[in-house]
């Protein structure tokens, strides 16, 4: 195995490949960890105070979880790549490992998110679409942008997250299906999205009734995920996997609601879009002839920079900025103005050879670049471009010109300290066959610790093995859990064993949350609905806290009751209720989690009617929940 690794090392990594996908999906990344420190922003006194707003533990949560909102926008832009990552990193183990997050609320991604953040660390996602790519750039500004070559970058950068982050984890959830009833019989995707709890507001029911068509989903994913982390590579079979796996996601995105999850798996398949796939769309969306030509003053500095700026952000290549002192003679149209008056202001032509200057050609940019064509819109309405033509015209009669001398175009570059750069590059040039040796070494570390869990979890767990009396036996198991806590830790190596059998079976009641108003009216408290449904934004990390923890197959009424307390208190006083006088009523409902295909499940889930099984009510902070004892019986 070791051989092999290395030889594929070696020929993988000699394959120089655009930096576009890894561009891409560090922005999605970077999207996803922010809408999720958003969401824990919001939902921050649920999850982290013992009694939201009552009892504050952690009142310098929000200013943390600020900093880490601050650390993801740095990461989808690309600014200071290797600081941010780091920072993002360090931010998803602390407060998966070490606050409320881990017990009571997993987001059922969170360990997926800390892998993709640590192979992040070593690729090169900040050589496309990163500000830190603009900035190096403006650390020579006399250099045209025409003259940097198109980023490439080791294609060991696109295979091994993919093959890690996105084959082990297949192949480990595959194994835990087999185990499955209704997996087995087809039905894993069928199910889930028959139960009230774990639908989104989409009815796909006109889907679900379909029983052929849902059982070949249920084997085609078994399918695919005992078979990618073999042959997602072939050249042949790539555009398959990446569009069974596209389906696969945009599903449990659109139709479950645990689209933290959907989003996160989506963004690594940017990662597997054939690398001649971007060079055609770019064909399509990148202009064949500039729609704009723009003439700027190649000895100012500030026009340099903000040239290099502009072209940056134009991404489909719609503006093509050229030196007025060396192009500007080759147009008739510019012919009546005199060298002075030509450095004085920024001119444009467009295709019908209009001409533009000063603020006119700026907001032509902003609309031929078209997505920021509302701010171009923007800039002509009466009152802000009087005040813009101002600032402008301030700025343009101020700025410094330099005599420039052939030091203009060596000025240092800031130097390239991205963990890519100094392993890939610079160490894998020196020392090649170290490199090879010693990164197929730390590959076969992984593989070692990703079958100690599966092997854990997907075998002896599921056959009992785990308890065994032999002191040899339990040693081995012991060791084999330390090492899962390490690798599950810093590497997101953990069971992906989700909405199997030891999940659904007896998962035949649901519980939801009424309140009677002022007026003595009976309202639904705004979590789970009539329908029984979880409402947004009660998805992710708080449907798993109520579905998964709170309402169990067996209820555990301690676990229940603090539930209660925390959603009761937290949506009390999001809607402004009176807590102290306000009657909560418990509902409960049967439902039914069937391992083989019933027609409209899913809406006879949905209509199965409501009773009542107790009451919570405040008094001073202190909440008391009546519930029946024999709850598990109802």
């Amino acid at each position: 195995m070791f051989q092999f690794i290395l030889s594929l090392i070696n020929r993988l990594h000699a394959k120089q490949v655009p930096a576009t996908g890894i561009g891409l999906f560090r922005i999605l990344y970077g999207l996803v960890t922010l809408q999720e420190v958003l969401f824990l922003i919001y939902f921050n006194h649920l999850i982290f105070d013992p009694i939201p707003f009552i009892d504050v533990e952690f009142p310098t949560i929000p200013f943390f979880l600020g900093l880490w909102a601050l650390v993801a926008f740095f990461v989808a832009i690309g600014y200071r790549y290797r600081f941010s990552l780091l920072a993002n990193y360090l931010f998803w183990i602390v407060f998966v490992n070490f606050t409320p997050m881990q017990r009571d609320f997993d987001g059922g991604f969170d360990m997926f998110m800390t892998g993709a953040n640590f192979f992040l660390l070593f690729m090169p996602g900040d050589r496309a679409f990163a500000i830190d790519a603009l900035r190096r750039k403006l650390g020579t500004p006399f250099r045209h942008y025409r003259s940097y070559p198109e980023p490439l970058v080791s294609s060991l950068t696109y295979y091994l997250p993919v093959l890690i982050c996105l084959g082990f984890l297949y192949f480990d959830s595959a194994i835990h299906k087999l185990f499955a009833e209704h997996w087995r019989n087809g039905l894993g995707s069928w199910l889930p999205s028959t139960q009230p709890y774990y639908v989104s507001a989409l009815d796909m029911s006109f889907l679900l009734n379909q029983e052929h068509l849902v059982k070949a989903f249920g084997y085609t994913i078994i399918v695919f995920q005992f078979t990618f982390l073999f042959f997602f590579n072939h050249r042949c079979l790539r555009p398959l996997y990446l569009f069974i796996g596209i389906g696969l996601h945009l599903g449990i995105t659109l139709s479950l609601n645990i689209y933290p999850f959907g989003l996160g798996m989506l963004s690594f398949y940017t990662l597997l879009v054939p690398f001649s796939w971007w060079r055609r769309i770019g064909q399509i969306f990148i202009a064949r002839e500039p729609l704009l030509t723009v003439f700027y003053d190649q000895l100012c500095p500030l026009c340099n920079r903000t040239v290099l700026f502009l072209n940056h952000f134009d991404i489909f290549r719609r503006i093509d900025f050229k030196s007025a002192q060396e192009h500007a003679g080759q147009y008739s149209a510019l012919s009546a103005l005199s060298q002075e008056e030509l450095l004085k202001d920024l001119y444009a032509l467009d295709r019908e050879n209009r001409l533009y200057a000063g603020l006119d050609t700026y907001i032509q940019i902003l609309i031929k670049m078209r997505y920021p064509s509302l701010l171009g819109f923007m800039l002509k309405l009466p009152g802000i471009y009087h005040l813009a033509a101002r600032k402008y015209r301030q700025i343009a009669d101020t700025r410094a010109r330099v005599t420039c001398t052939e030091e203009c175009a060596v000025s240092t570059p800031l130097p390239d300290r991205t963990f890519y750069h100094q392993v890939f590059e610079e160490y894998a040039g020196q020392k090649p066959k170290a490199f090879a040796r010693k990164l197929a070494k730390i590959l076969v570390a992984i593989v070692l610790l990703q079958l100690n869990s599966t092997l854990h979890y997907g075998i002896l767990y599921r056959f009992k093995w785990n308890k065994s009396e032999s002191p040899v036996l339990a040693a081995v198991i012991k060791g084999s859990n330390e090492l899962i806590s390490v690798s599950q830790l810093f590497l997101g190596i953990a069971p992906h064993a989700l909405y199997l059998h030891d999940h659904f079976a007896g998962y035949d009641r649901i519980i939801g949350i009424t309140y009677t108003d002022a007026q003595g009216r009976e309202q639904w408290l705004p979590f789970v609905n009539e329908q029984g449904r979880l409402l947004a934004p009660n998805w992710g990390r708080v449907h798993s806290m109520w579905a998964n923890i709170a309402v169990t197959p067996t209820v555990n009424e301690t676990r229940l009751k603090k539930f209660i307390m925390k959603v009761t208190a937290f949506w009390g006083q999001k809607i402004g209720l009176p807590l102290d006088r306000t009657v909560f009523h418990l509902k409960m409902k049967k439902i039914d989690a069937p391992t083989e295909w019933v027609e409209d499940q899913l809406h006879k889930n949905l209509a199965s009617p409501w009773f009542e099984i107790g009451t919570a009510r405040w008094k001073s902070g202190v909440i008391s929940i009546e519930l029946p004892s024999n709850i598990n019986e109802l």
